[in-house]
Formats: C-alpha cells, structure tokens, sequence
C-alpha cells in the first residue's frame, strides 16, 4: 500500500510537470506599425474640424489580438508623450477655451494575430460650448493583447479649420 502511495504520488507530480508548460506564456507585448502605405495619422499630421479621416495602421501580436483605444486631447501646454523621434512645430502655448476631446475604445475581431485598421473617424467643428479651440493635439493609440500586454504609441498632430 505504501508503494502504491508513493508511485501514485510521483505519477501526479511527473504529470504536472510534464503538462505545464512555459511554451504557452504570451510574454511579447503587441506591435503598432505605422510603416504601412497609407498609414495615417502619423506624426505631425493634420486634421480638420468638421471633416472625416481614416484610420489606416496594422495592429500585430504574437499569439492574439485583443483591443484598442483612441485617445485624442490638447497639447496647448507643450506636455510630451510623443513616443516618435520626429519634432513638429508647435504653436504657441495657450489655455485651452474649448479643447477638443476624444476617448474611444475598439474591439478587434477574435483570433486574429493581424489586424489593419481602417477606421473612419469624424472631427466634430464645434459642441454646445462652441467652435473648439484649434492647435496642437495628441493622438494617443493604445493597443492590448488578449493577455493584457500593451504598447502605445503618442502622436503630435495639429486639429485645424480649412
């Protein structure tokens, strides 16, 4: 009885060890590439009140896909969280009157490991305080994988009138 106990035992323990994996660890953070044609917006770029863009850019990930968020705020007070390389000219620093802001989450279809998004985005011109304020803006993309990695990537813009 006390050797089937113990054989029991290792049998359980080499069964654990053998069925637990590192190999199905997702430890890779997913990638934004803005190198593809067409991608945009890309840093220093330009939008406009009133008007409707496309959101062109690839979402990839090792293992999958989970969601994104765009976050677009002012930049009138020269803050950085740029993440490109590329300086743009800024305006000069101002207190916002009536700042544009915009915070919107997307889902990516499941089980995908490659995503381009193509994403019309309209820039309102005005809300019930006003015309917003034109200037320098932040496009902030955040992109998470089904497991919770994440990678960001900031973006100078300018949001203008034509």
């Amino acid at each position: 009885m006390k050797t089937l106990k113990i054989l029991l035992g290792l049998s359980i323990v080499l069964f654990v060890f053998t069925t637990c994996s590192d190999d199905d660890i997702d430890d890779e953070k997913p990638e934004i590439d803005l190198t593809i044609s067409g991608a945009f917006p890309l840093n220093c770029d330009t939008l406009y009140f009133g008007e409707t863009f496309t959101l062109k850019m690839l979402f990839t990930d090792n293992a999958e896909l989970g969601s994104y968020n765009i976050d677009i705020h002012n930049n009138f007070n020269h803050h950085s969280h740029t993440t490109e390389i590329t300086e743009c000219t800024m305006d000069e620093a101002k207190e916002a009157v009536n700042a544009y802001v915009s915070i919107d989450d997307y889902d990516i279809p499941e089980g995908l490991d490659a995503y381009e998004v193509s994403e019309e985005i309209t820039i309102p011109d005005s809300d019930s305080d006003g015309e917003f304020d034109e200037g320098d803006y932040h496009f902030f993309i955040s992109l998470v994988d089904k497991e919770g990695w994440s990678v960001q990537k900031g973006l100078s813009i300018k949001i203008l009138r034509r």
